[in-house]
């Protein structure tokens, strides 16, 4: 990496498309959560033809580059590594494009969109993308990382709702996969080798993407839970006499639900004793209210349920969606301040989850007493985001500690209950080192022959999926 570069990516992109001090630098260089490096230098294109030179620059220069979309990863894929030789390439300018099909149900949208400008920008047409989550991510990036929310149970994640893709491959060919067909069988799916693969194989510089009506009603219940066993007994109910219209089922144990009514003062306890799980139930329908009363029908299910469940489901609240999605979405930034955080997120067999806990909770009662879990997630998926925490002044070395809780809990996960270490948060640096072990050799290979075809120079990511 030389000057020479920068001067060429100025030349390409204008003294707005290249930040080079360190006060600029900044914002691009730490994570969310995990990454912190050092950049050369942030080149911000404003268009694809701009993506494309961009990577041609670098290439020709030898220059790593590491896309990046609204940061707010959590493995640590968005960010530089520590040599201050790569470029990060943001695409916040690459926003303008939202071109709305209503007839098709479906919008062309440029990599560098927001989610919350995507949504503002349909909702005039009755349209929502329902791939719904706490963070405010980048369209490209969502693709990118396949990203899931709470709402995937009724709308399914980014790849189900993906029609087609541009992206701009490693040495600057674009790969143009703009169709809006949702039935197009005619071999091999390629928009999908771009899906999860955290732009290794080539950056997204837009996306086709099937969209939803919004509903015109729903209808939410906190239900308390006396333990696992009858949270699955409540969702398998709820599926079988609502599933049309059953949207969300988000599981909070008490250890992660508590200190949210620390750290938010303005949200009040819904139980007087937290139960060791409550229950965020969600219906949602576009038919009106004369047709169908989804909080009548909800309660009607619950009260039923309630009788035969007994005491393991000791109390039900119904209504105040608003501040019950409080509570959920305040979770992950509540324990950030109760002491340090491990956070796993990983998925089971759905029906193993009571299971997989309770390993869980003898792991750390018989080797890490000190180490308390704070188990929250989308249960009706089979995924949960175990966050572990601890205080520094109990534990000697907190690395060791955390090498050890990873090597257990991804092993427990994967081998022990054919789940995943990573459920929705993909694949980065974080956790390099359980994809190398945990992945298919064969698939390792398959995605070899990707990589020498899409990134010839090796130049994409911090990640290797190889």
């Amino acid at each position: 990496m030389t000057d020479a570069l920068v001067q060429a990516l100025r030349g390409a992109l204008g003294d707005r498309g290249v930040l080079e001090n360190p006060e600029d630098r900044a914002r691009f260089e730490t994570g969310w959560r995990y990454g912190k490096g050092t950049a050369r230098c942030i080149a911000r294109p404003d268009s694809t033809a701009l993506v494309a030179e961009t990577l041609r620059l670098c290439a020709r220069h030898g220059a790593r580059v590491v896309a990046q979309g609204a940061n707010s990863g959590l493995v640590a894929s968005s960010t530089p590594d520590a040599s201050g030789a790569m470029v990060v390439l943001s695409l916040e300018r690459l926003n303008r494009t939202i071109d709305v099909d209503a007839e098709g149900r479906t919008v062309v949208v440029d990599g560098g969109v927001l989610l919350s400008q995507l949504n503002e920008a349909l909702l005039p047409h009755g349209f929502w993308f329902p791939v719904d989550l706490g963070a405010d991510p980048q369209i490209g990036a969502m693709v990118a990382t396949n990203t899931g929310g709470t709402r995937l149970l009724k709308y399914g994640d980014v790849r189900h709702n993906l029609l087609g893709v541009e992206v701009v491959l490693g040495d600057g060919r674009v790969l143009s996969l703009l169709n809006k067909l949702r039935k197009n069988n005619t071999g091999f799916d390629a928009k999908q080798a771009f899906v999860a693969t955290t732009g290794v194989f080539g950056i997204v510089t837009r996306a086709v993407l099937q969209v939803a009506p919004v509903p015109r009603q729903r209808a939410t219940a906190l239900v308390a839970c006396s333990g696992g066993a009858p949270v699955l007994e409540l969702l398998r109910a709820l599926e079988a006499e609502l599933g049309d219209v059953l949207s969300a089922f988000e599981v909070m144990s008490a250890n992660a639900l508590g200190p949210v009514f620390t750290h938010q003062p303005n949200l009040r306890r819904p139980f007087a004793q937290l139960p060791p799980y409550s229950v965020l139930v969600e219906l949602s329908s576009t038919l009106p209210a004369d047709a169908l009363h989804l909080e009548n029908v909800l309660e009607a299910c619950l009260g039923a349920f309630l009788e035969r469940a007994g005491d393991a489901v000791p109390d039900v609240l119904v209504g105040k969606g608003d501040e019950f999605w409080q509570m959920r979405h305040h979770i992950s930034e509540s324990l950030r301040g109760e002491g340090r955080m491990l956070a796993f997120d990983v998925s089971v067999p759905r029906s193993r989850l009571p299971a997989f806990t309770a390993d869980v909770l003898q792991l750390l009662a018989e080797k890490h007493s000190r180490v308390r879990l704070c188990d929250y997630g989308h249960w009706g998926d089979g995924g949960t985001h175990l966050n572990l925490l601890w205080q520094e002044k109990d534990v000697a070395d907190g690395r060791a500690l955390v090498v050890a809780l990873q090597e257990a809990i991804y092993d427990l996960a994967v081998n022990g209950y054919q789940g995943s270490y990573s459920a929705e948060h993909g694949v980065g640096p974080h956790n390099q080192r359980f994809y190398d072990r945990y992945t298919d050799p064969l698939v390792r290979s398959l995605c070899r022959v990707l990589g020498d075809f899409c990134d010839p120079g090796d130049l994409l990511g911090t990640v290797r999926l190889e």
